[in-house]
């Protein structure tokens, strides 16, 4: 595996680690962390470096980063909001993706997001 290929795993996990290390000392600066724009970063990264990538597939790619963020949004709403009334964490997680996974499904479903080779 060569360094370009490497970087971006290395990347995630230097990420994960810093996150867990800074949740002792502050929760904030963890979740401000957690939510930068990293992973869209390092897809990006693999993305345009893949032999054959053209500039109309890097622009289709960032598009769907776009509409891909709506249905993560509301995960993320789905819960907080069944965090908020009480669940616990694993059954608010799990709400989250069946939330998650029918917006991308409608999504591929109306043709807003499609499966180009």
């Amino acid at each position: 595996m060569t360094l370009q290929r490497s970087l971006p795993v290395i990347t995630s996990i230097v990420i994960i680690l810093v996150v867990a290390i800074l949740r002792e000392r502050s929760r904030t600066l963890s979740a401000i962390l957690g939510t930068m724009p990293i992973n869209m970063v390092l897809a990006l990264w693999i993305v345009v470096g893949t032999p054959g990538t053209s500039q109309p597939i890097t622009v289709h790619f960032v598009r769907s980063l776009i509409i891909g963020l709506i249905p993560s949004f509301v995960w993320l709403f789905v819960v907080y909001a069944a965090l908020r009334v009480g669940w616990t964490l694993w059954p608010a997680v799990l709400a989250g993706y069946a939330v998650w996974a029918a917006l991308l499904t409608l999504a591929f479903g109306m043709g807003i997001l499609t499966i180009r080779q």
